[in-house]
């Protein structure tokens, strides 16, 4: 009997905590999807700086230290020099855009464009490193539009292609004043796709009916588990080709000089390939321009990240201790 009371009034209060736990959490949510705000914060890194240390770090390693300290010495004098001939270098300000299938990056891209527009002086510029494979028009064209209030603003821009931009990625890329891309960087695909299934005839096996209603002649011109019609095909197929005209005229805007008919194929080449075709300006890995801009520029990084809410910290604080309380709770029981 002592057992099952002990037993008893240890599971009351393990259940009245795991209730008060619940009560916050739930409390915390309710306040946070009240004043729900999707906030973020701009993140500086000095890759100039970065540099700097990397290559006084390597000297000082490898240096005997009479070389390492004329090194510093002299190091300290170019310095002085230029504090006295009030000299300044202008800024490159370095984006990274990763693009989904949706292009849902746009999001912190339209920010952290505003602020180097906001910031930017007569001599600054903006390098920005593009990997996509494409994705949705509208998203890649707001990319795309993002990338040229830089230009509208006269600011050079340069963008670099690692590994690929293609498609909605190569949307993003034309915008530049100098476009980069290693030597195995995919680039091009200027041309339009779409996919859709259709289960009509799986349905009709199974005895399924299905309707649609649509005010409009081609609201809906393919359906997934409708019937298509030969009409509604030859809709979808005008409106495809009517999207990739308008994409090679964007392309085209950018890239007057590019023969358009020949690259807006929907094929892609590789950057030793695109150089020859006009689609880029320079073969070139993202590292080694921006060794090249160190020289001359202090090159910035600039990333906007959204800020962790509140809710999802105390989330987390909160599954910490219903865990360590579950794990204590296993051990009352084995040690009863």
């Amino acid at each position: 009997m002592e057992f099952l009371y002990e037993y008893g009034l240890f599971l009351a209060k393990a259940v009245t905590i795991v209730v008060a736990i619940l009560a916050v959490v739930i409390f915390v949510l309710a306040a946070s999807m009240k004043n729900k705000s999707d906030k973020g914060e701009l993140r500086l890194t000095d890759i100039s700086d970065e540099l700097m240390q990397l290559k006084h770090q390597l000297k000082e390693e490898l240096l005997p230290k009479k070389q390492f300290k004329a090194y510093e010495k002299q190091v300290k004098a170019t310095e002085k020099a230029a504090e006295k001939k009030n000299l300044t270098k202008g800024k490159v300000f370095v984006i990274d855009f990763k693009g989904s299938i949706d292009a849902n990056e746009v999001s912190s891209l339209r920010q952290e464009v505003t602020a180097i527009i906001t910031i930017a002086d007569k001599d600054d510029q903006v390098l920005v490193n593009v990997e996509s494979g494409g994705g949705m028009v509208h998203g890649y064209g707001l990319a795309s539009s993002q990338l040229d209030r830089l230009r509208q603003a006269n600011i050079p821009l340069s963008i670099c292609v690692d590994k690929v931009a293609a498609s909605g990625g190569y949307m993003m890329a034309c915008v530049a004043n100098k476009v980069y891309a290693a030597p195995f960087a995919i680039v091009g695909s200027i041309g339009v796709i779409a996919q859709i299934p259709n289960f009509n005839r799986l349905l009709k096996s199974h005895d399924i009916d299905y309707e649609q209603h649509t005010a409009g002649d081609f609201k809906r011109t393919l359906t997934v588990f409708g019937e298509n019609t030969d009409e509604g095909r030859a809709k979808f197929q005008q409106e495809l080709e009517e999207t990739h005209v308008l994409f090679k005229e964007f392309v085209g805007r950018y890239r007057p000089n590019m023969d358009i008919a020949k690259v807006a194929t929907g094929e892609h080449w590789y950057g030793q390939q695109a150089i020859d075709l006009g689609l880029i300006d320079a073969v070139s890995t993202s590292d080694d321009v921006i060794l090249d801009l160190v020289n001359t520029h202090q090159v910035i990084k600039i990333q906007y990240q959204m800020k962790k809410k509140l809710a999802d910290k105390i989330a987390h604080g909160v599954s910490l201790s219903v865990t360590t309380m579950m794990n204590r709770f296993a051990e009352r029981n084995q040690s009863v």
